[in-house]
C-alpha cells in the first residue's frame, strides 16, 4: 500500500486547481490522497459542479474508490486503480469549465494502455478557466512537442453562465517523452483578434475590435467577427491570438453585462501588452499550465513573474513527485522555471 498524500486545500492560493493538480498526480503515482478544506478560502467553498465533475471523471478513468465526493464536501478521499484507456463521457450540467476537467484526466490518459475518447458538456468559454480554443492553440502543440498527443475538437460553444458547449477529445497513448527547451518566444509571425458573440449586438465586436486597433495598432485584416447563433448564448469573448517560432500565445477577456466593450478590450490589449514587454516564453497563465506536463517530461521555460496559482501548483506537484522545480528571476519581467 502506497503511502497516503494529505494536502491543505486551504494552502497557497486555495482554489480548485490544488484539487486538480492533486486527483491528476494521484492517478499518475499510484498515492492515494486525502484533500481537506477544499477551497475553504471561496466564496461558496467546497466541491462545486465541475469539481465533482473532474472527481467523478478521474474515478472512472483509474476506476478509483472515492469518499466525499458531494456538493460542498471539503475533505475528499481518492484512492486510485490502474490508469484504463476508453470512451468516456461527462456533463457537467453548469457552465462549470469543460478545459478544466479535460485537464484533470489528460495526464493520466496520456499513461493508458491504449487510445482514448473523451467527451465533456458544460462551459467552454468561462472567465475562471482557459477557453478550449487555449487549449487548440496554445497548450497542446507545445504538450505535442514533448510527446504527449491530444486533438480537441471544439463541438459547441458554451458560455457562463448558461453553459450548453461540449468538447471531444482523442487522445494518444504518449510516446517516448521529450524535454521541453523553451527559452525564448521567437519573431513574431502572426496576430490575429478575434471577437465572439451570440445573442449579443454586433456592435459590441465592432467596438472590441477598434479598441484593440487603436491600443495595439493592429491593422484591419487580423480583426475579425466570428457570430455564433443566438442560442449558444448569451456570451461574448475576445481573444488575441500572437503566433511567434516557438510557441502561440492567446489571451482572452469576456463580456458581461453593465461592463462597457472598451473595457473588455482593454483588459485583453493590457494582458497581451505585458506578454509582448517581456522577453519571457510564455505568459502566466501557460506557465500554470505547462508544470505538470515538465514534471513527467523535463525541460525549462521562461515566463513573466509566477503568480500565486502557479506556485500552488509546483508545492502540489512537489508533494508526489520526487522532481524539484527552480524558479529564478533572470531578466526584468522574465523568471526561469525549471526542474533541479
Amino acid at each position: 500500500m502506497k503511502e497516503l498524500v494529505v494536502i491543505d486545500g486551504a494552502a497557497g492560493e486555495g482554489g480548485g486547481q490544488i484539487l486538480r493538480s492533486a486527483l491528476s498526480l494521484s492517478m499518475l503515482s499510484g498515492r492515494p490522497l486525502r484533500i481537506e478544506h477544499i477551497r475553504a478560502g471561496r466564496s461558496k467553498p467546497g466541491l462545486l459542479r465541475q469539481h465533482l465533475t473532474a472527481v467523478q471523471a478521474a474515478a472512472a478513468v483509474c476506476g478509483a474508490q472515492v469518499s466525499g465526493a458531494v456538493a460542498g464536501g471539503q475533505t475528499l478521499e481518492f484512492h486510485p486503480g490502474p490508469i484504463r484507456a476508453g470512451d468516456y463521457e461527462f456533463a457537467i450540467g453548469t457552465a462549470g469549465s469543460c478545459t478544466l476537467v479535460l485537464q484533470t484526466v489528460l495526464p493520466a490518459l496520456w499513461q493508458a494502455p491504449g487510445p482514448s475518447r473523451l467527451r465533456v458538456s458544460g462551459g467552454t468559454h468561462n472567465p475562471a478557466a482557459p477557453p478550449a480554443d487555449f487549449l487548440q492553440h496554445a497548450w497542446l502543440p507545445l504538450l505535442a512537442r514533448m510527446g504527449l498527443h491530444a486533438e480537441l475538437t471544439l463541438l459547441r460553444h458554451g458560455f457562463y453562465p448558461a453553459g450548453g458547449g461540449s468538447v471531444e477529445v482523442r487522445v494518444t497513448r504518449g510516446s517516448t517523452l521529450q524535454p521541453l527547451q523553451l527559452e525564448n518566444r521567437g519573431a513574431l509571425l502572426e496576430c490575429r483578434a478575434e471577437a465572439l458573440i451570440a445573442g449579443v449586438p454586433g456592435n459590441v465586436a465592432e467596438r472590441e475590435l477598434a479598441t484593440v486597433a487603436r491600443r495595439l495598432d493592429w491593422p484591419a485584416e487580423v480583426l475579425h467577427i466570428h457570430g455564433l447563433p443566438a442560442s449558444h448564448g448569451p456570451g461574448n469573448a475576445l481573444q488575441l491570438c500572437l503566433r511567434h517560432e516557438h510557441v502561440t500565445e492567446l489571451f482572452t477577456a469576456f463580456g458581461e453585462r453593465g461592463t462597457a466593450a472598451e473595457t473588455v478590450a482593454r483588459r485583453a490589449c493590457n494582458a497581451a501588452r505585458d506578454y509582448l514587454a517581456s522577453p519571457a516564453a510564455v505568459g502566466p497563465w501557460l506557465a500554470d499550465q505547462l508544470l505538470l506536463p515538465l514534471a513527467l517530461a523535463g525541460g525549462h521555460f521562461t515566463t513573466l513573474e509566477p503568480s500565486a496559482h502557479t506556485r500552488s501548483n509546483i508545492a502540489v506537484i512537489e508533494r508526489f513527485l520526487p522532481q524539484r522545480f527552480g524558479v529564478e528571476q533572470v531578466a526584468e519581467d522574465c523568471w526561469k522555471i525549471d526542474l533541479k
